[in-house]
């Protein structure tokens, strides 16, 4: 009787460890899914790589994306400093913007895929 009501006991504490790495495992996956979400735009993919490369501001984002304005840019640099994948350093009147190490570990996919 004690040898079943261990069985059971260790059976338990598997699938509560099993549903623990699953969920995690679930978390996970929604956490790359937000993440290729934000790249999702063929504009802040191009951006994403022009970063991977060198740090830039708004104004020399503008010029390498070509038809893209000003707001529009700042508006998809705005989300993928939201998502995390870029970060901004202030120099006197520009914000510069690079890659956080989740955004370099992006763009090495991104450049895998596209290259």
């Amino acid at each position: 009787m004690a040898a079943t009501s261990a069985r059971a006991s260790t059976s338990s504490r598997t699938s509560k460890t099993a549903a623990a790495a699953s969920a995690r495992h679930l978390a996970d996956i929604r956490r790359v899914a937000e993440l290729l979400k934000q790249v999702s735009d063929p504009t802040r993919l191009q951006v994403l790589l022009l970063l991977s490369e060198k740090e830039r501001n708004v104004t020399e984002l503008c010029a390498e994306l070509g038809s893209q304005s000003q707001p529009a840019v700042s508006h998809h640099l705005a989300l993928l400093r939201h998502g995390r994948l870029i970060e901004p350093r202030r120099s006197g009147k520009h914000n510069y913007y690079a890659l956080t190490e989740g955004g370099r570990e992006l763009a090495k996919v991104v450049d895998s895929v596209v290259g």
